[in-house]
């Protein structure tokens, strides 16, 4: 009889990892195999379009993500001008093309995972 190998169990703490931060939105990310774990915080004010948009070279953001709401609120328009909002608890996914921004006063803040491609990297 053969015997595999399990995979090895993996741990990271956001909170040891250096912000990477584009303006008013930061992020940490946590590399695993296979999946990047990043959490990223949009203070108030902040909009993908005035603080990425320079960094990232296209006219909104081309990203896929997959993420749960922390905190706050996560307004995002997409390019075909459709609109949705996104608060605490709320699990999204969002397609390549779009913009996004802060609504409200409080931060909000996120958790993402992705296979990487991350233009805040």
């Amino acid at each position: 009889m053969t015997s595999t190998a399990s995979p090895a169990m993996q741990k990271a703490d956001l909170d040891a990892i250096e912000p990477d931060v584009h303006g008013l939105i930061s992020k940490q990310t946590a590399q695993l195999d296979g999946v990047d774990v990043t959490r990223v915080r949009f203070d108030p004010g902040a909009r993908w379009s005035s603080d990425l948009k320079s960094y990232a070279g296209t006219e909104s953001c081309e990203l896929p993500h997959v993420a749960l709401v922390l905190s706050g609120r996560l307004g995002v328009r997409m390019d075909d001008g459709s609109t949705e909002e996104f608060g605490p608890n709320q699990v999204m996914m969002l397609p390549p093309g779009h913009d996004a921004w802060t609504v409200g006063d409080e931060a909000c803040v996120f958790v993402e995972f992705s296979r990487g491609n991350d233009y805040y990297a």
